[in-house]
């Protein structure tokens, strides 16, 4: 989930679908400027938002060794993309989109890599993968998102006291205020949709 008008940056590897799914999410019509006086106009093309930023990373491997790596800007400038990366002090990179990728492998059986799980169908896929977003975002807390107690909390048993506030990608986007169950998610009663007039 992003925030209102809150275009990210994506960092990946060469594969050419990922600039057509983000040019597909993060574009615009955008009507070209009349080069002639008389004429047809020109029509609207669909462009990158403008504060749209991307970069590839992109391996060259010979003989199973690795032996150049590029960066390739696909959306924005070099400049701004290092700008917004120096910020947290990293630099381009695919370690974020290969975790994700990861994660959702090991989740999602159907998108595993060779396994004898079959999905049998689009729908089916959909509904996995949506299962595995509302598991990823509010049941499974991120030791990335943690949070110090104010004081350590001592634990039953001999346990060392209690550090750290536990915290989900919902939690941290203010969604929610707890780390869910998977009981609560199945459980969860989805308000209504609007439904289309006639039925």
């Amino acid at each position: 989930m992003l925030a209102s008008g809150c275009v990210p940056l994506f960092l990946t590897d060469g594969f050419k679908e990922y600039a057509t799914a983000l040019l597909t999410h993060y574009g615009q019509w955008v009507q070209s400027e009349r080069r002639q006086a008389t004429g047809p106009a020109p029509k609207p093309r669909w462009m990158p938002l403008p504060g749209l930023l991307y970069a590839q990373v992109v391996k060259t491997v010979r003989r199973r060794r690795l032996v150049r790596v590029r960066h390739r800007v696909i959306f924005g400038t070099l400049a701004a993309i290092q700008q917004v990366l120096a910020a947290q002090g990293w630099h381009i990179n695919t370690a974020f989109i290969e975790r994700l990728n990861l994660s959702i492998r090991q989740h999602v059986a159907a998108v595993g890599r060779r396994v004898t799980t079959l999905c049998k169908g689009e729908d089916g896929l959909h509904q996995q993968l949506a299962l595995y977003h509302v598991y990823h975002n509010c049941c499974l807390p991120h030791t990335s998102l943690r949070q110090p107690v104010p004081q350590p909390e001592p634990t039953h048993g001999t346990g060392s006291a209690k550090r750290w506030q536990p915290r989900t990608p919902a939690m941290a986007a203010g969604l929610t205020d707890h780390v869910w169950s998977v009981r609560e998610v199945l459980l969860f009663r989805v308000p209504p949709w609007p439904q289309p007039a006639g039925r």
